[in-house]
């Protein structure tokens, strides 16, 4: 039997890395934004086209590259970062594996320019699936700049599986935000399809994150800074009132390099236990420098995962960073034994006896409405009234007795009309069937039977869920102008998610339209949505949506659900007799009334042979 192990083609096993490094086109980017920083460039820009599919161009002016390097770069485990295995415990780069560019290369048309400021004249290298097409000197910038054409040509089961534009924009735009958060000291810019989406000057790390996020920002941001002999913490975390449902705006960094660890995830939500909204997740930007050789992030090849050495005492130091901060700055309770106490002795006390009661003297007789005639020629006298009329106090301590004495009726200047004796007795005015509400949460309705006990929050949110997926199927939902348009300002994720749920969403009643790079005007809203606020509904549609993670719905039925249980009325809300009654009707009208959107009971029945048995007797 001949052997049947061999070894696999360059080409084969590049492509074969690339499927770990290279997942999508934010994969990509992050690699080449990454060895941008790591050539020391302080101004880099990003251009793409079609979400990256067509385009990913990344230009800095870094050190640039000799002939040689340029050539080098694109070989497996090439690399610049480290010379021996020890390396890897003192690593502050970004990259250090030497596979990013020999996969991109293998599953790409890929052009390199580059030059060395030293140099004259630089490189410029085209390569096809890891086959070099020529190499060639050029007069170019100094710098690099790297273009990715094409992504996935030759693996046309991986390119079938990317996304929407919308949906690979957003997963760029996370990618962006990383890296740009993580070093604030470098210009940065992204372009997509010939709009500029950020413009990033050098700055500090508030103002990177007010402008990646938004103006609004600005006053919702904590600081955080503790030093320790194992690590020091800086950053910025969010006030508890403006925590959202989503994921999305919690950044761990470690030496400057994005991770994801739920550890320290849970560290940073214990310390914002009770007084944090329920199911909701705080904003934090926080950064965690530490001594290399007491971590590994040799664990992952997107190296967004780390051990480290001692993660208890991680853990205990980054929650009492937060805590102290969410303290300090009178978001949480506290007890703070430095506060100045100078202050509290400035008023002497004094003996309860030498206290004196002020006195002031005033006419209980002046009336300012007296306009000096005698009385006689007054329109209205009421001799009823003035005998009610009790006499005034004259001490001043007493005034606050005026104030439980009765007032007196009013007299209509209308008589009542007498009823009529022989009153007819109208279809009309036949009595109603009455509804009770429990708690101002439940209705109660009697039936033939017993009586039905109904979630008005559950219902409300039944009757209008069905009403939108109506609408969306139909695409005529009713909408309301506004009599003053609203903006809205989002971030550039969300901006681009609306983007991509736009129609449905004006299928829903909205009339929304683009204004500049990250803002809508909102021109009407849905009809049946009364009393709130535009661009906090608009909000939490989103959040609802991005956080749903039902794979079965569809994504008008993700809108409709969303939409659905922010316009419902709320446990707590005082129903009248036909508003319970309204919402009754609506509710055994659907397709499906005796289920919630979470899949629970809208209607409880309970029976009078119940009732009996409860109270241990028969009917």
């Amino acid at each position: 039997m001949s052997d049947i192990i061999q070894l696999l083609p360059d080409s084969v096993a590049n492509q074969i890395a690339a499927g770990e490094v290279v997942q999508r086109p934010a994969s990509a980017i992050k690699e080449l934004l990454e060895n941008a920083i790591d050539a020391g460039a302080d101004h880099i820009k990003l251009i793409i086209k079609d979400a990256g599919k067509s385009l990913i161009q990344v230009i800095d002016n870094g050190c640039g590259m000799s002939v040689t390097d340029a050539r080098l770069c694109f070989e497996r485990h090439a690399t610049s970062k480290i010379r021996k295995a020890e390396d890897l415990f003192a690593i502050r780069t970004m990259g250090f594996r030497g596979e990013a560019m020999a996969s991109i290369a293998a599953i790409a048309h890929v052009e390199l320019r580059t030059r060395r400021i030293e140099d004259e004249l630089g490189t410029v290298l085209e390569i096809e699936g890891s086959e070099v097409i020529q190499q060639y000197p050029d007069q170019v910038t100094a710098g690099t700049s790297i273009s990715v054409k094409n992504l996935f040509f030759n693996i046309p089961a991986r390119r079938n599986f990317l996304k929407s534009n919308s949906v690979e924009l957003r997963h760029i735009i996370d990618e962006f935000q990383r890296v740009a958060l993580a070093h604030p000291n470098i210009f940065f810019s992204l372009h997509s399809d010939g709009n500029e989406l950020f413009h990033l000057p050098k700055e500090t790390l508030k103002q990177r994150i007010v402008h990646l996020f938004g103006n609004n920002y600005n006053q919702r941001l904590v600081p955080v800074e503790e030093t320790t002999t194992i690590l020091n913490i800086k950053g910025f975390i969010g006030k508890p009132e403006f925590a959202k449902k989503t994921r999305g705006e919690q950044f761990f960094f470690v030496n400057n390099r994005f991770i994801k660890d739920p550890y320290l995830n849970h560290a940073v939500m214990n310390a914002y236990e009770e007084i944090l909204p329920a199911e909701t997740y705080p904003l934090y930007v926080l950064f965690i420098d530490i001594d290399p050789s007491k971590i590994d992030i040799n664990v992952h090849p997107t190296k967004t995962e780390i051990k480290y050495e001692d993660e208890k005492a991680i853990y205990a130091i980054l929650r009492s960073a937060v805590k102290r901060s969410l303290g300090r700055f009178n978001i949480a309770p506290t007890l703070d034994f430095e506060q100045e106490t100078g202050f509290n002795n400035l008023i002497t006390p004094k003996p309860l006896e030498e206290i004196q009661i002020p006195t002031i003297n005033f006419n209980p007789n002046f009336n300012p409405f007296d306009d000096g005639r005698p009385k006689s020629t007054r329109s209205y006298t009421y001799p009823e009234q003035l005998e009610k009329k009790s006499s005034i106090p004259k001490n001043w301590d007493t005034l606050y007795q005026i104030t439980e004495t009765e007032e007196a009726e009013q007299l209509s200047l209308h008589p009542e009309e007498p009823a009529k004796e022989s009153a007819v007795i109208q279809p009309s005015d036949q009595p109603k069937k009455q509804f009770f509400q429990l708690h101002n949460r439940y209705i109660v309705s009697q039936i033939h039977s017993g009586f039905m006990l109904i979630d008005q929050q559950s219902a409300h949110e039944r009757i209008l869920f069905e009403q939108f997926q109506q609408q969306l199927q139909q695409n005529q939902g009713v909408s309301q102008q506004s009599l003053f348009p609203q903006t809205i300002d989002l971030t550039a994720a969300d901006f681009a998610l609306v983007q991509d749920i736009l129609p449905e969403i004006q299928a829903l009643g909205f009339q929304l339209r683009p204004f500049g790079k990250s803002t809508f005007i909102v021109d009407g809203i849905p009809a049946d949505l009364e009393k709130i606020n535009e661009g906090q509904i608009i909000e939490k549609l989103l959040e609802d949506f991005k956080n749903q993670s039902d794979l079965k719905l569809s994504k008008r039925e993700k809108l409709a659900k969303s939409l659905a249980k922010n316009a419902a009325i709320k446990q707590g809300s005082k129903l009248d007799n036909e508003e319970m009654e309204d919402l009754i009707d609506r509710l055994f009208a659907c397709e499906a009334p005796n289920i919630s959107l979470s899949g629970k009971p809208v209607i409880i029945t309970i029976t009078l042979q119940e009732l009996a048995e409860r109270f241990g007797r028969g009917i």
